[in-house]
Parts: structure tokens; C-alpha cells; sequence
């Protein structure tokens, strides 16, 4: 099955780029970022910076906005049967060079994940040079952590904002 990622949440503000791999298939199939309810990316987000948890999507997207962070993927397209990451093949990164260039006030790239940063070393070649930092991922396919264990490391956000 042919995957293509969304178009980037982010603002000339952003100081902080999180980056998956590619939406998974319940992700595509709502038209948002970790749209799968057993992900808990957006559970990390709100409590992370302090909000009340939301359900909708443009408080969701206006949580990163207001906090200087965007969000997009690494990949641009692939072929992918499911959700896994394992299964990725035929893929195509995102034009980094050109999002970070109309984005100057980014100072950090923070990995959902080990195969966003993989993809990310594989296929992008940056001139700046950014903090980064690679997280366990928030899908429910990793099941190698806690929640409180995987939040831990995401906390990482409060200290680049």
C-alpha cells in the first residue's frame, strides 16, 4: 500500500521539530498525526506541558503551535502493508533543507522513535547543526517500556523550550 505523510504542524516560531517515521494506518485513515488511540504521543504532549488532555485535533495541533514545536515525519512516501515501521520499503524523505529554512529558529530534532532517527541519518544531510535527541516511540507496538518510563524521556521537551 502506497503511504503518504501529512503536511507539516508548525509555525515560523517553532523552536522544536518532532519527527516520526510515516502515519500509520488508522493515522491516515483520520487525517492526524498518532491518530491511533493506544499511541500516546498526544498523551505525552498535554501532560508534558501542562494542559488538559483533548480529544480534538485542532486543540491538539494548536497545543504544538502555542509551545513552538512542530511536527512532522521523516518519510514522504512509502510502501507499507500495516503500520510497522519493519515493513517500510520503496521510501522518500522529506525535503528537510527546504522546511528548515523557512523554520531558522529551530534548534532542536527530537526522533519518535529509533527508525525516524535511521530514516533521518540515512536520507538527510544537514550544513547546521542541531541538537538531537531520539525518543522511545509512542506506539503501542513498543511495548518494551512503561508509559511513566517513556514519559521520563520525553520530559527532555520542557528543557528545550
Amino acid at each position: 500500500m502506497k503511504s503518504f505523510s501529512f503536511a507539516p504542524i508548525s509555525s515560523p516560531s517553532s523552536k522544536i521539530l518532532i519527527l516520526g517515521t510515516m502515519p500509520g494506518t488508522k493515522s491516515l485513515e483520520l487525517n492526524q498525526y498518532y491518530g491511533h488511540n493506544q499511541n500516546n504521543f498526544w498523551k505525552f504532549m498535554f501532560q508534558i506541558l501542562g494542559q488538559e488532555f483533548s480529544n480534538d485535533y485542532e486543540t491538539r495541533k494548536k497545543l504544538l503551535i502555542e509551545n513552538n514545536i512542530a511536527l512532522w515525519d521523516v518519510l514522504q512516501f512509502c510502501d507499507r502493508v500495516g503500520s510497522l515501521d519493519s515493513a517500510i520499503k520503496n521510501e522518500i524523505a522529506n525535503d528537510f533543507e527546504h522546511f528548515l529554512e523557512i523554520h531558522p529558529q529551530i534548534e532542536s530534532i527530537i526522533f519518535n522513535g529509533q527508525k525516524a532517527a535511521a530514516f533521518f541519518k540515512k536520507y538527510v544531510h544537514l550544513t547546521k547543526e542541531y541538537k538531537t535527541f531520539t525518543l522511545p516511540s509512542t506506539s503501542p507496538a513498543n511495548a518494551g517500556k512503561t508509559f511513566q518510563d517513556k514519559l521520563k524521556e520525553w520530559n527532555i521537551i520542557k528543557t528545550l523550550l
